[in-house]
């Protein structure tokens, strides 16, 4: 079976998942994330692709992103690979890549999912027993977004504007609504949908994304489609 081409909707945010192999380190020391940061923040230029939330980890890569055309998110995904992979080869007198496959990532409904997917990126270290709060954690956008520091690879979403008319309130919505716990039941969906490489909507959402979409947004039914029985002829 022919691979799909990866899903892509004009205008709409994706939740990304970069895995490294065999759950081995994909970042070692400081300078190692750092760099990745860098490698980042030029291919994102170079490719237009707006990011709204990052945590890197040592066994993986969270990003909630959107891409500004079809090539944005592959293009510059590839050119972090190659610059970062080399690099890390070369430090750590290694060969061959980090990764486990391709990196996964689907559309998501932002007015439903784009706050619980940017939650679910910035709590992974928590969540991985990496930093007991957010804030602990250097390498993610959670700082950021609280007013801690900022970031100047985050493009900050419409969606997250909306929490407030001042920097202050944006923030202070933010941190309030990450203090509450995460619906699993929904974090889930989310992580099986960006595995799968499934859209993730309403079932209007769906409907409409798959007219927008540049292949189909959802898994085929299973199984053979049922035969119609013809009613025989009377005279």
């Amino acid at each position: 079976m022919a691979r799909l081409a990866r899903l892509y909707v004009p205008e709409q945010p994706q939740h990304v998942i970069l895995r490294g192999l065999d759950q081995q380190p994909a970042f070692v020391e400081a300078p190692d994330y750092e760099l990745f940061v860098e490698c980042l923040r030029t291919a994102s230029r170079d490719h237009h692709l707006a990011i709204h939330a990052y945590a890197l980890m040592p066994g993986a890569v969270h990003l909630l992103v959107t891409p500004r055309d079809e090539a944005s998110l592959p293009k510059a995904m590839q050119a972090v690979g190659r610059r970062y992979v080399a690099h890390f080869n070369r430090r750590y007198a290694r060969r061959g890549t980090l990764w486990e496959g391709r990196y996964r990532a689907t559309v998501i409904e932002g007015e439903t999912y784009f706050l619980l997917a940017s939650r679910v990126v910035e709590m992974a270290p928590v969540h991985a027993e990496l930093a007991a709060l957010p804030q602990d954690y250097k390498w993610s956008s959670y700082r950021h977004h609280i007013g801690l520091t900022l970031d100047s690879l985050i493009t900050d979403h419409p969606l997250y504007w909306k929490l407030g008319n001042t920097p202050f309130e944006r923030q202070r919505a933010y941190t309030e609504l990450c203090e509450q716990p995460l619906d699993e039941r929904e974090a889930n969906r989310l992580l099986q949908a960006t595995l799968k490489g499934w859209v993730l909507g309403s079932d209007s959402y769906r409907e409409w994304a798959g007219r927008a979409a540049n292949r189909r947004v959802s898994p085929l039914p299973r199984g053979r489609p049922r035969k119609v029985r013809e009613t025989p002829q009377t005279h």
